[in-house]
């Protein structure tokens, strides 16, 4: 009689199955340290997950917000009395403004011929200034050197004339520390429909026009002092002031729509925006144009440096949902067997015996078609299915315990 054709190896592994086989360890180590993981992952799910991330809750973190600015305050600069119409820009009361504290002015510009000002166009000939680009900072090079003034000179541009000189040193609007600012807040969170504003609501009392803003006293007053934000910044003042900088004024709306909506309270942060690049500082220009009585059009031309304000709105609110919290429920009683993994790797690969529990929790059961007639010599003894006959106990369900 042929001997029976056996498949490949590859085969046998590949149509192999495998099943779960309960193995219980009496182990005090063991079981102390399973019981710590399940804890601790119940604790992580408890404590973190559900009541810090409140992960029971369904988001809305597309927020909707409007913001609207007024600063107020008069200072004095170079002999004139200024207001807000004349350092603030742009004046519509935006999200992002600047204050002005410094300007350099070069007044009665025209159309014209004249000397470059940039100490790098200085020449001695023509032949210096037809070298370079055809163009500097303040007009068309026409190729000739000209005098600057009775010991220097420099290439000719046509453009407008005189050039801005802004090397010069001139003062800071100092007032400006006490300037307030207003802002009005209004959001809006679209998936739960709720609305809220940083003003209080109508007949809540208290005069809103004196309060002002402090981090601890009063930190929910609409109304901020200048300085006090600059100062919060972690900036000077006066540096500000001479440089120029961005500043960021931060609200954030946090709420947790299950403890109500009155809990729903704005958090105000600053910072600088442009403290980390190598070229900081703020400064624009812009020019008011006139004509003379001889029909010469003419600007003044206004160098300015200011602390430039921008108020950035950011939140997400939170509101119970079952979709959520069974989700993250599942998921908790899931990972609790994390622990068991844990477990198995450690108690077959590093505890002593080591190779005892792998062979009693591992076993690899032939076919039934080919396990050979109980008389046969090959067969297993009853009870024998193993490597770990002698202190392994079975039940109905299964389960076999290993006692040490």
């Amino acid at each position: 009689m042929p001997a029976p054709r056996r498949c490949p190896p590859w085969a046998m592994q590949f149509f192999s199955y495998e099943t779960p086989k309960s193995v219980v360890v009496r182990s005090w180590v063991m079981g102390a340290m399973h019981r710590a993981v399940q804890l601790l992952i119940l604790a992580y799910f408890i404590g973190w997950v559900f009541l810090h991330e409140k992960a029971y809750q369904v988001r809305d973190t597309a927020i909707e917000s409007s913001v609207v600015t007024k600063v107020k305050g008069i200072g004095r600069y170079a002999g004139r009395v200024l207001d807000t119409a004349d350092y603030v820009t742009p004046p519509q009361g935006t999200s992002v403004f600047v204050v002005v504290t410094k300007q350099i002015l070069t007044e009665q510009q025209a159309q014209g011929l004249c000397p470059e000002s940039e100490a790098a166009f200085r020449c001695r000939s023509d032949r210096d200034c037809r070298d370079r680009s055809p163009t500097s900072g303040s007009g068309l090079l026409t190729g000739r050197c000209v005098p600057y003034n009775g010991t220097l000179r420099t290439c000719e541009i046509r453009g407008w004339c005189p050039p801005e000189v802004d090397t010069v040193d001139v003062p800071i609007m100092l007032e400006a520390e006490n300037f307030t600012l207003f802002i009005k807040n209004s959001i809006r969170f679209p998936l739960f429909g709720f609305e809220k504003a940083n003003l209080p609501p109508p007949g809540a009392g208290g005069d809103l026009g004196r309060c002002r803003f402090h981090p601890q006293l009063q930190p929910l007053c609409p109304i901020l002092r200048l300085g006090d934000v600059v100062r919060l910044a972690g900036q000077d003042f006066r540096t500000l002031a001479t440089t120029g900088g961005v500043l960021a004024i931060k609200i954030g709306w946090v709420c947790d729509l299950d403890r109500g909506g009155e809990r729903c309270l704005p958090r105000y942060s600053f910072t600088r925006l442009d403290g980390l690049s190598h070229a900081t500082g703020y400064n624009f220009r812009h020019a008011r144009y006139h004509h003379c009585q001889d029909g010469t059009e003419r600007r003044t031309l206004t160098k300015a440096f200011g602390i430039r304000f921008d108020v950035l709105v950011y939140g997400h609110a939170g509101k119970f949902g079952i979709v959520p919290t069974l989700i993250n429920t599942v998921a908790a009683f899931t990972s609790i067997g994390v622990g068991t993994v844990l477990c198995d790797i450690i108690l077959l690969n590093f505890l002593k015996g080591a190779e005892h529990y792998k062979a009693c929790k591992f076993e690899e059961v032939p076919e039934v078609d080919m396990v050979p007639s109980p008389g046969s010599p090959t067969a297993p003894a009853p009870g024998g299915l193993g490597l770990c006959p002698r202190d392994k106990q079975s039940t109905d369900s299964g389960t076999f315990s290993l006692g040490h």
